[in-house]
């Protein structure tokens, strides 16, 4: 966004006019309670605030412009001098500002170039607006938090954002959820001129999750191999939901292959699946190339590791399904600690389509990239990693992104309640049967993120964020898909 909107400024509209163009599309974004009191920095982002003010006094809502300092940009100073023209009130801050008097208080302090951390007036400002019950509006970013990261030590918490322009990743990734009760975007006229993110939504994944036809079979629709589990992590419940997460995903066969000590635990709770007990050592899955082979011969994706230990076994099987297995390989849990042992360079010779699924620890040790530098820059950190190395990254988080290295996908889906045990194996669960029908890896990867994600919120408005259980995604999966299925 900002290669283009200096782009736009240099060849196309004058900046002025852009800034107007801010304003105006904040003001009717919104439905005004007034008094307003509009809280300004010294930037292009308080301009937008000026050009609100005036707009505002246009329409006889009662507004103030309220002045960190008196300092501006060349295009804010601009519609500041028509602000003061007209008889719009101006007020200096002062500490401890009292802002109880208004109902509506717009954030104009900060804007998406901000890195750090908020200091002085500006801290004291973002302070008093999160202490005050007025109807909180951000302009184009909340003031303090990082456009590229979404991280920040303290920054305004919005009951709505108006990105203008175009979103920027800070709008979706790691705080941003927790400080935006909402968000909405107004376009200014704005085109990119470099290569952008992709926001997915409902329309997108059309073309992967459609009607099927009557002249078909189980076998058009993709077997699938689940391989995980272990004594130690071998819950009956989080394989079997495993296992469902496939079956509603639309699998046409899941083969749910386990160590054979737990069989007992699983079958019970595994009714659609094909279950494939296998030889074990020290209650974990042992090595046998003869079952290995047979489990995924006839498969077109495996998910492996969810619970399957970090044995010296887990790894063997790891490395013959990397080199022999030709289908697409989901690596998820143990499986990615397992992958961290391997040489740097082994995906890169991989038999198969790869798609990780790691949250920033598990990446940060798959990449040997620390976790803080991962998330001040997930993007450009996951891009140039599936680039490198050929692989699908699914990076899991509030908002997850998933890229080969060439495309990257936004999926603004999924909510707190999902921060459970076993929510990854259901996604894993998922992703393996979408990956099965799809012949996009990329955007089944993010077709997969998205279902789960929406099944994650209908389950939490049901059970609340506390008390929510990954079953309680599983059993919302079919609801998103037949929404989605009824899309086409």
């Amino acid at each position: 966004m900002r290669k283009s909107d200096a782009y736009t400024i240099e060849n196309l509209v004058p900046s002025k006019e852009l800034m107007f163009r801010a304003g105006k599309g904040v003001f009717e974004s919104v439905k005004w309670q007034s008094p307003v009191g509009i809280v300004c920095g010294s930037g292009n982002n308080a301009g937008d605030g000026y050009v609100i003010a005036k707009l505002l006094h246009d329409a006889d809502i009662e507004c103030d412009i309220i002045l960190l300092a008196e300092k501006f940009s060349a295009d804010g100073e601009h519609y500041y001098n028509i602000c003061k023209a007209a008889g719009v009130p101006v007020k200096l801050w002062k500490e401890s500002f009292d802002l109880s008097s208004y109902e509506t208080i717009v954030d104009c302090i900060l804007g998406t170039g901000f890195k750090g951390t908020a200091r002085g007036k500006a801290k004291e400002a973002i302070e008093a607006i999160n202490n005050c019950h007025a109807y909180i509006i951000s302009v184009d970013i909340n003031s303090g938090l990082n456009g590229d990261s979404g991280v920040s030590e303290l920054c305004v918490k919005s009951d709505v954002t108006v990105s203008v322009g175009g979103f920027k990743p800070g709008h979706f990734l790691n705080m941003a959820k927790d400080v935006m009760r909402n968000k909405v975007n107004c376009d200014i006229g704005i085109d990119p001129v470099d290569r952008a993110y992709h926001l997915i939504e409902a329309s997108d994944l059309t073309k992967i999750l459609h009607p099927r036809k009557n002249f078909s079979h189980k076998g058009t629709y993709g077997y699938i191999a689940l391989i995980g589990g272990s004594m130690k992590y071998g819950g009956a419940i989080r394989l079997a939901n495993l296992a469902a997460a496939g079956v509603r995903s639309g699998a046409g066969v899941v083969k749910l292959a386990f160590p054979q000590s737990i069989y007992h635990e699983v079958a019970p709770n595994t009714l659609e699946s094909t279950l494939f007990p296998l030889s074990e050592e020290d209650g974990e899955i042992k090595f046998v190339e003869k079952e290995i082979s047979e489990l995924v011969s006839n498969v077109k994706t495996v998910a492996f590791g969810m619970g399957v230990g970090t044995s010296k076994n887990a790894a063997l099987i790891l490395d013959y399904l990397l080199r022999s297995f030709d289908g697409r390989l989901i690596i998820d849990a143990d499986g990615l600690n397992v992958l961290a042992t391997f040489d740097r360079n082994t995906l890169r010779h991989a038999a198969g389509q790869i798609v990780l699924t790691p949250h920033v620890k598990e990446f940060s040790r798959i990449s040997g990239v620390d976790t803080e530098e991962i998330m001040s820059s997930p993007i450009s950190i996951a891009e140039t990693y599936a680039k490198e190395n050929g692989v699908v990254l699914l990076l899991k988080g509030p908002s997850t992104v998933v890229t080969d290295g060439e495309e990257t996908y936004i999926i603004d889906a999924g909510c707190a309640g999902m921060a459970t045990a076993g929510s990854g194996d259901v996604l894993s669960g998922i992703i393996a049967a979408i990956e099965a029908s799809s012949n996009d890896c990329l955007l089944g990867a993010a077709a997969a993120a998205y279902v789960n994600g929406k099944a994650g919120e209908a389950a939490q408005k049901e059970m609340g964020s506390i008390s929510m259980q990954a079953s309680d995604t599983v059993a919302k999966i079919a609801d998103i898909i037949s929404k989605l299925e009824g899309m086409n």
